[in-house]
């Protein structure tokens, strides 16, 4: 047995070695444009990325990234049934431009998932456009297949924690959906949804804020988002003023604006 002190050094040394292998291992592992898995796909678009390790990976050539996309590590993104499966159409699971898969996400396709661009999922969302039935009481629930329905995610969904998106779902452009929601069904653009199953909460009336469908509570006020490469050339420019300069701009005597 070592001596203490020997033995904290030894193990030290193991541990970084240890992190710095895995390091290694995951950014040779994971698949980018050039990488020979991201060939094996339909498409995969220029700056994305999916990290390694994956979960379960096939029916690849059905499934098109686009760019500038983010898939996490641990995810699952399925074509069909099976590897082999036959006579799938082209384009079974699309994912957009500029979308981000959180860790441990399941996209399950076996016809047709559609997610549009600036998509954000959280971790551990599972989406699927399959079902099963329960009608026969002879035939174990697994083995009935029902029938599969196409799912829509619009462009700029935001999709909370540990969701579930079912066989059918068709979501609007920028809908919000709640942390461990099961949605089922259509939803309107600029809608804040969740529940199980989900419901929506609030939506988006222009001009007025954003309202609950039963007219009651509070209405939210719009709030304009801050245009940060905005800010950050006009903080440039201020940076760059002299003190006359910024006088004749606020017109009080050189101070900035407060």
């Amino acid at each position: 047995m070592l001596p203490r002190p020997i033995a904290r050094r030894v193990h030290r040394i193991a541990n970084a070695a240890l992190h710095a292998g895995w390091a290694r291992v995951r950014i040779a592992g994971a698949i980018a444009p050039g990488t020979a898995a991201a060939e094996r796909f339909g498409s995969f678009g220029e700056g994305s990325i999916m990290g390694f390790p994956t979960a379960v990976l096939y029916g690849e050539r059905h499934i098109h990234v686009g760019r500038q996309t983010t898939i996490n590590t641990w995810a699952t993104l399925a074509a069909g049934y099976h590897p082999t499966q036959p006579g799938l159409p082209d384009r079974v699971l699309t994912i957009g431009d500029r979308s981000l898969i959180g860790m441990r996400c399941g996209i399950v396709a076996h016809e047709s998932v559609t997610i549009g661009d600036d998509v954000w999922f959280g971790q551990d969302i599972y989406v699927t456009d399959g079902n099963h039935g329960y009608t026969d009481p002879t035939t174990p629930p697994g083995n009935q297949l029902g029938a599969h329905q196409p799912v829509v995610i619009g462009d700029g969904c935001w999709i909370g924690h540990g969701c579930v998106i079912l066989a059918g779902t068709h979501l609007g452009r920028n809908v919000v959906v709640a942390a461990g929601s099961v949605v089922r069904g259509s939803f309107p653009d600029h809608a804040v949804i969740g529940g199980v199953p989900a419901k929506v909460i609030r939506r988006h009336e222009p001009g007025v804020g954003w309202v609950r469908p039963d007219g009651g509570g509070e209405v939210v006020p719009e709030t304009p988002t801050v245009d940060t490469e905005k800010l950050a050339v006009d903080l440039a420019r201020l940076e760059s003023m002299t003190e006359e300069e910024i006088a004749e701009v606020t017109g009080d005597g050189g101070a900035p604006a407060q």
